[in-house]
């Protein structure tokens, strides 16, 4: 028997001679509901900046509607990204941040991780029309979406097996190399199909995420399969099927973060940072780097194949150009230095960053160039600047520029901010954000 712990007023833990069996129920009850409470008290003062950002996602979309039945609504569609753009968010994101897995933890670039996301997205479309074989049509979507990641897991298992004898710039350009050689290969595959240069379509019904085999707890998701809610707990909200897949697909994002987040604070991901930092000396010490490189690699492709899977969920088609060529990966390294290497949660950022920079400066659905020409008088737009009207400037210098002050951006991000949003705050608090900010904040209530 162990000893008996210490009790509240520095005794023992020993029932009193008068106490009876139920009164000794009730106090160890207490005790460990007032433990629980303790516990739940840490860890939401531990993750106060977690829960800040899930509450601004959860938020966004009531708020953005509010806005935009206020008089505000012209700014709000000008300068605020919409539904549909922050669903590209969430999954453009969750790839970054498997990118940013094993290259900013372990310094290995992956220049071809497209083969991930295209392996996810692709195996998600012919399972859900029936062209898997052993996995049968009408599979729920959870399954073939963790099935498709297991695959992309063995898929950089046998480019890892290559490509981690090599190191530095000639890793990245080996990597590059199996994607490409991947993206020819589909973009020729008669098998997928019909034409396979276009790409492939989901038939049927939306894809459902939830608990496989239970419709009640399953939403499915789409542009125009997706569910959409009528009524809401009697509160008279109707919730539109682009809101429902936005926050069921939040959902997914969450726990994969929140997964990748657990594994990097384990003594594995200790031994990432090792690596990263001096793979010879971690060697020296003991750690088998090459397995640990490759475990890292395989999680790395596992989490860029659900970000493929729901990608592919939500537009209902996937093409070799949109998630297996090397440009996704150049976007998922350009929103990674944005946000920050090596801060898992900053490729996130980066992506809203990006996303939300493009669309401001898009006539796709509003952008600043829009809402000049059609907030601003004409005597302002006909004003001549030097030479030439305002009008003509916008026209010229703002309408469809997006892609070139995004590398106007990125080059400044390169030179001024070279750790990224995250990393830079990071640094100016000297530590973890997570942690660093709520103890900020504390001592200047006090």
């Amino acid at each position: 028997m162990s000893d008996p712990g210490p009790s509240d007023d520095g005794g023992t833990d020993a029932a009193a001679p008068d106490e009876t069996e139920g009164e000794r129920g009730e106090r160890h009850s207490a005790e460990s509901e007032g433990d629980r409470s303790v516990s739940l008290s840490e860890y939401a003062r531990d993750h106060a900046v977690h829960l800040a950002v899930a509450l601004a996602f959860l938020l966004y979309p009531p708020v953005n509607g509010a806005l935009l039945a206020s008089p505000l609504a012209d700014e709000t569609t000008a300068f605020l990204p919409g539904i549909t753009f922050m669903i590209v968010v969430l999954y453009l994101g969750l790839f970054a941040m498997s990118f940013d897995f094993i290259s900013g933890y372990t310094g290995y670039l992956s220049f071809g991780h497209a083969a991930f996301y295209g392996t996810g997205a692709y195996f998600v479309a012919l399972a859900a029309n029936g062209q898997i074989p052993g996995v049968p049509g009408g599979t729920p979507f959870m399954i073939t979406l963790l099935l498709g990641a297991v695959l992309a897991g063995g898929v950089a298992l046998v480019i890892g097996s290559v490509s981690f004898r090599l190191t530095g710039v000639y890793f990245a350009m080996i990597t590059l190399g199996f994607a490409q050689v991947i993206y020819e290969l589909i973009r020729s595959w008669g098998y997928v199909s019909s034409n396979p240069t276009e790409g492939t379509t989901i038939g049927g019904d939306g894809l459902a995420i939830g608990v496989p085999y239970v419709d009640a707890l399953s939403l499915k998701v789409g542009r125009l399969t997706g569910d959409s809610i009528q009524n809401l707990l009697g509160l008279g909200i109707d919730v539109s099927a682009t809101v429902v897949s936005y926050y069921a697909l939040g959902a997914v994002v969450l726990v994969s973060y929140f997964a990748m987040q657990r594994i990097l604070h384990s003594p594995f991901g200790r031994v990432m940072v090792a690596i990263r930092e001096n793979e010879e000396r971690a060697r020296a010490v003991g750690y088998s780097t090459y397995w640990f490189k490759m475990a890292a690699f395989a999680i790395s492709g596992f989490f860029g194949a659900i970000a493929g899977g729901i990608f592919a969920a939500y537009s209902r088609s996937v093409s070799p150009d949109n998630s297996y060529f090397f440009l996704v990966t150049a976007d998922a390294l350009i929103t990674t230095i944005i946000g920050g290497f090596g801060t898992l949660a900053g490729p996130l950022y980066g992506t809203a960053f990006h996303q939300w920079l493009e669309d401001v400066l898009s006539t796709e659905s509003g952008g600043l160039a829009t809402y000049l020409r059609e907030g601003l008088p004409e005597a302002v737009l006909g004003a001549d600047l030097f030479g030439v009207s305002l009008e003509l400037f916008v026209n010229t210098a703002v309408d469809g520029r997006a892609p070139l002050y995004l590398g106007i951006v990125f080059v400044l991000f390169v030179l001024f901010v070279p750790n990224g949003i995250l990393g830079t705050v990071r640094d100016r608090l000297d530590g973890a954000v997570g942690k660093r900010l709520p103890e900020r904040l504390r001592r200047y209530r006090r």
